[in-house]
């Protein structure tokens, strides 16, 4: 059973600590992090932390990816720490120092992220009751549809009032004054005023356009909301600033968005629907192809995220997704890529860990397990899945299929599809999404580790020299738990008496932190190495170490790769005791004939013994 105290825990430390936190929400799959320093997240330590699968910086956040577990972490964080809790609702407090774009994807993925699983959900339920009337099993005149339509299609005609609760914790304004404004926006009598002719507001003739559903306008009266209320909490008298701030912001806000943000942005989300629809009408194929194609390449570098406003502006424009139809057919091949791995795959451990992801992929449409934990790992796969999608979500487009809700495209949301479109073309997009990559997988092949790195280490167990002059003592002695209780990986633990790292093997560098506290390493037979210069010692920021190699570098046994200053690291309050680990015991489960007590560089220090040869000693 997943011991998700234990997850949060090292996470939480990986990251370097509450302290560095800025801020953390959670999605579908991933802890996304806003750091204040990211130099001083030890990325390998959190890669080695039971129940992550991977780490990635994209969109001004640092992710942590768990897969579907990803709430229960989160809720573990925030019993530990100020940040995390039973819900998804804590917001970015402040979007990061970076280039515009970054801090862009950061303050969408931070708004957006809460609301995603209300609006997945009731779009999904949206769907089965559209697919519902379509096949006539539903009659849309009785009271019964009134009110499943009423609960599946509420959340999605009031979307500004739920962006308001989710902006206003991004940009710090007043989560009720926002509520309120948004409020208005979708206000009754309002939504019946548009097209109506000849409104004025204090004699400013205006245009009143429909707020249903819609982005733009909330968000940016919100961040405005913002500065004006930071401005009358310094000016206004303490004694009436509290109850007259909220009415000065509203009275500003409400008609601004009105007169002017509103038919402005009514004419960008007009543009952005007709230029969709153009593509789409024109060239669907090539729509097609780069949703189907390059969706989940998006996904990895969290820049799906600017396309979601995207679905609900066309939504709000056209009553229907164009867009969506071709990103079923991404979820659908990668999902078919690792069913082929599934197949494929000698590997026990590849083998189990392919299952679920098979199906989290096909029927919940979660494709991050399948993604970075295997396909993106394996290369092939995830570029069987590329051509997969691109080629299905093609011809998907070419049929003009698309969805009349927002959903996350999976088999238990195809429903969102039917009836909108070319059914045989959506049939025969998705079958070539899930026939291509899953035949290209199992015919073409990939790098399976059963072949390679673990036959060949049979009975070749890899001997890892000693890279420190020391004194070596059990991991277990080691003052930080994490690395003591062997959930960051087995191994031993120096307490060095030179300030050197060298190769305990040739080597590939799979990480050289800038930081200098931590070196990666991989073994041609596949054994990964993880050296950890010290407890803590991230928070020196490099101060007192000097890196000699970088990322990428091959290095023979016995090379140089960090010099440090142990005697100013001591003095600075920190423990030089340095944690020696394999980080893939899935590969290599044991370590064998460990020494102990005075070392040299260079001497054996154990060997890491490969699943095979784990397996005969047993």
């Amino acid at each position: 059973m997943a011991d998700y105290a234990k997850t949060a825990a090292g996470v939480l430390k990986g990251v370097g600590g509450e302290e560095n936190v800025q801020s953390l929400v959670h999605c579908a799959t991933r802890l996304r992090f806003v750091l204040k320093d990211e130099s001083r997240a030890d990325g390998a330590a959190i890669k080695a932390t039971p129940g992550v699968i991977t780490t990635a910086q994209a969109g001004g956040q640092y992710q942590v990816v768990i897969g579907n577990d990803v709430p229960e972490v989160f809720a573990e964080i925030g019993k530990i720490s100020k940040f995390g809790g039973s819900g998804d609702t804590s917001a970015a407090t402040e979007g990061p120092k970076g280039n515009l774009f970054n801090r862009f994807i950061s303050m969408i993925a931070a708004i957006f992220t809460p609301l995603l699983w209300a609006l997945a959900g009731t779009g999904l339920l949206k769907a089965f009751i559209a697919a519902a009337v379509t096949f006539g099993w539903l009659d849309n005149t009785t009271s019964t549809y009134l009110v499943l339509n009423a609960l599946s299609d509420a959340f999605i005609n009031f979307l500004p009032m739920a962006l308001a609760l989710t902006a206003a914790r991004y940009f710090k304004a007043s989560e009720f004054t926002s509520f309120a404004i948004a409020g208005a926006l979708v206000y009754p009598t309002i939504t019946a005023a548009v097209g109506l002719p000849d409104l004025t507001f204090f004699g400013i003739p205006f245009t009143m356009v429909t707020y249903v559903s819609s982005v733009i306008p909330i968000i940016i009266i919100v961040w405005l909301q913002s500065h004006t209320e930071k401005f009358l909490y310094r000016v206004l008298p303490a004694a009436i600033r509290r109850f007259v701030t909220p009415m000065i912001v509203v009275l500003i806000a409400v008609p601004l968005v009105f007169v002017v943000i509103g038919p402005i942005s009514a004419i960008l989300s007009g543009w952005i629907g007709t230029g969709i629809g153009w593509v789409f009408e024109n060239a669907p194929w090539a729509g097609g192809a780069i949703m189907g194609g390059l969706w989940q390449v998006f996904v990895i570098f969290g820049l799906h995220w600017g396309l979601v406003p995207l679905f609900t502006l066309e939504f709000q424009t056209t009553g229907q997704i164009l867009l969506l139809g071709p990103v079923f057919a991404a979820v659908l091949a990668q999902s078919a890529a690792v069913a082929g791995v599934w197949v494929r795959t000698r590997n026990k451990n590849l083998k189990s860990l392919a299952a679920p992801a098979t199906l989290s992929g096909f029927l919940a449409g979660i494709t991050e397990p399948a993604i970075y934990g295997i396909n993106l790992p394996l290369k092939r796969p995830f570029a069987f899945g590329i051509v997969g999608g691109a080629v299905g979500g093609a011809i998907i487009a070419i049929g003009g299929v698309f969805s009349t809700a927002f959903v996350v495209p999976s088999g238990l949301a195809l429903p969102a599809l039917f009836g909108n479109g070319n059914m045989i073309l959506l049939a025969i997009g998705l079958l070539v999404a899930i026939a291509v990559p899953f035949l290209l997988t199992v015919l073409v092949g990939f790098t399976d580790p059963t072949e390679d790195a673990v036959v060949a280490a049979e009975g070749t167990d890899v001997a890892v020299l000693s890279p420190l002059d020391g004194t070596v003592v059990a991991l277990s002695e080691t003052p930080d738990a994490a690395f003591a209780d062997g959930s960051l990986g087995q191994g031993v633990a120096i307490q060095p008496r030179s300030g050197a790292v060298y190769a305990p093997f040739d080597a590939t560098v799979v990480a050289a932190f800038p930081t200098g506290h931590a070196i990666g390493l991989r073994h041609a037979d596949g054994a990964e190495l993880l050296i950890h210069i010290g407890i803590d010692t991230v928070k020196l920021g490099g101060q007192h170490f000097s890196v000699k190699v970088t990322s990428g570098q091959q290095v023979t046994a016995g090379d140089l790769l960090v010099e440090f200053d142990g005697d100013a690291i001591e003095k600075a309050g920190y423990d030089l005791t340095t944690p020696i680990i394999i980080t893939n015991p899935d590969l290599y489960p044991e370590i064998g004939e460990a020494a102990s007590g005075p070392i040299a560089h260079g001497e054996p220090l154990f060997f890491a013994r490969a699943v095979e040869s784990a397996i005969a000693a047993k």
